[in-house]
């Protein structure tokens, strides 16, 4: 069965049923088997008829399908680019800010440009991106926020998940993060992570707490791939821990590249691998760097 996977096999494979043999047509539409993807079916009978048959091999390529989605180095984190400088976002958190009125989040360096320019020209407050008159009171940031969710804003909608949590509101949190994990927001899948893992508004499992953090890795999130090495690490799976923490530390994230450092102290990492490692994070950690962003730096 060592060619069973084969790429000549599974296109011959994906032509016709797997189990019966017959051929799609314009009559007959088949089905892909949702997880290995390799083989074919022309209906529910056929695929229960052939499962003992296909059980082991489509378990073997379901694994290797997913080892291939969740070690694909991310282009970029989760945070992406600002979209006024299209610089990469530091990962800290605080070297950025989510505007309420349009839920873009700026770099703390464009955000002080527009002060100083609208300093300068005696202008009055307004967002760095979309021109709003800047909000100035806390009321007036949550009616923001607020209209932003009425427009089913997945930022929006999880940076209220945040606020309910700082509230200890878990449940109403857990809510908020779900809805937004489900519009593809990255942040909000490595909370519900956390949610699932301490029980917070919501009963413990740690096959959900799971899948949200591979969920959140795969979309480029360092704390939630970094966390990954530690449960892989766990597991007594050095290797994948190992690919984990570099793929993070490519990202820029502190807590991996040290990982790396300490095990190859510890000789479970080779030089070339760790040499690799501290280029691509010091690449990486170059590359969100800009006169602006010092110049807030100095100021903040």
């Amino acid at each position: 069965m060592a060619e069973f996977f084969s790429d000549k096999k599974v296109d011959g494979m994906m032509m016709r049923c797997a189990s019966c043999g017959i051929a799609e047509d314009d009559d007959i539409k088949l089905k892909t088997c949702t997880a290995c993807k390799s083989v074919r079916y022309c209906g529910v009978k056929c695929q229960k008829e052939h499962r003992r048959q296909h059980k082991k091999d489509c378990k073997k390529r379901a694994a290797e399908l997913h080892d291939e989605l969740i070690f694909k180095r991310p282009e970029s984190s989760h945070h992406g680019d600002c979209p006024i400088c299209c610089l990469p976002l530091q990962l800290d958190p605080e070297k950025s800010t989510i505007q309420t009125c349009c839920s873009k989040l700026i770099c703390n360096g464009c955000t002080h440009a527009n002060i100083i320019r609208e300093l300068e020209d005696r202008r009055e407050n307004t967002c760095p991106f979309c021109r709003e008159p800047t909000p100035d009171t806390v009321e007036e940031c949550n009616k923001q926020r607020m209209r932003r969710i009425e427009a089913n804003d997945p930022v929006a909608i999880t940076t209220e998940g945040f606020k309910q949590d700082e509230k200890g509101e878990y449940s109403s949190a857990f809510e908020y993060f779900t809805k937004a994990a489900g519009l593809g927001v990255v942040e909000a899948h490595y909370q519900l992570s956390n949610f699932y893992y301490d029980g917070h508004g919501v009963e413990k499992d740690m096959g959900k707490s799971i899948h949200h953090l591979e969920e959140a890795a795969i979309g480029g999130h360092p704390d939630a791939r970094y966390n990954l090495g530690i449960e892989e690490w766990n597991n007594g799976n050095i290797e994948r821990a190992v690919k984990h923490w570099i793929i993070a530390a490519n990202l820029g994230d502190d807590s991996s590249i040290k990982k790396l450092m300490d095990l190859f102290k510890s000789g479970l990492v080779e030089k070339e691998v760790l040499t690799a490692a501290l280029r691509a994070h010091q690449a990486a950690v170059d590359a969100t760097k800009s006169p602006q962003r010092e110049a807030a730096e100095e100021f903040y």
